[in-house]
């Protein structure tokens, strides 16, 4: 079901299995990547929901929340904080794709005693985005939304996929979408992620284009007793091309963790 939660004024939505958090279950937060929504997660939420307390956020201006959206990383940092306040979520995992993953890692980095662990998918330290990409949303964004469909699904799916993800970034505001490649295209946390000291899963499709494996390498090689998890025949959008391999990576972290 869609909930809504007022903060600053915004209404934010997600996805929840249940408006009451159940006792005894780990609390899980999806966070989508650049111009997508809670929507991009069906097929995690979808299998974990009996066994987890689930919520996929849609962040400010992406989905039915409301907002602009924001340019920086950290400004989405603050969101997710508030977040979790206004629902009283006690020490969840945040598992965010892409920019959500670099949201999970500076959350991490700032506010790690609020969390059980993270999950970074398709993730960096750094994320560059080509100039020509950010160019390309201001005069012709829909040409921008095909190469990236393309690019972000593994060869062997995009017949089957990229239609699907053309769809969901063509829902996106225009000025939203250009904010959060920006914001990607700022990060740089090569610093800071030597700090993380909360369990850590990093997932990345084999075949991933956008943010090669070697950017989640560099994480597992500096993040304390991080672990890696590379999903064969997958892309950028891993979740989506081979949700069977990547359910099982994460259900097996979430599954070690202690229940605090």
């Amino acid at each position: 079901m869609i909930v809504s939660t007022e903060i600053n004024c915004v209404n934010i939505a997600c996805w929840v299995n249940s408006e009451k958090i159940a006792g005894g279950r780990r609390d899980l937060v999806f966070i989508h990547g650049s111009g997508a929504d809670h929507r991009i997660w069906i097929k995690q939420y979808t299998k974990l929901q009996d066994d987890f307390n689930v919520a996929a956020i849609d962040l400010p201006g992406h989905g039915q929340s409301g907002g602009n959206g924001e340019q920086k990383v950290s400004l989405y940092v603050e969101w997710v904080k508030q977040f979790l306040d206004a629902r009283a979520v006690k020490k969840p995992v945040l598992i965010g794709h892409s920019l959500g993953a670099a949201i999970s890692l500076l959350f991490a980095i700032h506010y790690g005693d609020l969390l059980s662990g993270i999950v970074a998918v398709g993730g960096g330290a750094t994320m560059p985005v080509n100039e020509m990409i950010l160019k390309g949303l201001k005069t012709d964004p829909d040409a921008v939304i095909a190469l990236a469909a393309k690019f972000s699904v593994s060869k062997e799916n995009r017949e089957r996929l990229s239609r699907t993800v053309i769809e969901g970034l063509s829902r996106a505001n225009s000025d939203v979408l250009y904010g959060d490649f920006l914001a990607c295209d700022r990060l740089d946390i090569r610093d800071g992620i030597s700090r993380i000291n909360i369990p850590t899963l990093i997932i990345c499709g084999k075949n991933d284009k956008m943010m090669p494996p070697e950017f989640s390498q560099f994480l597992q090689d500096t993040i304390p007793s991080a672990q890696l998890s590379l999903i064969e025949n997958a892309g950028h959008m891993v979740m989506l091309e081979n949700p069977e391999l990547f359910n099982r990576s994460l259900r097996e972290f979430l599954e070690s963790l202690p229940l605090v």
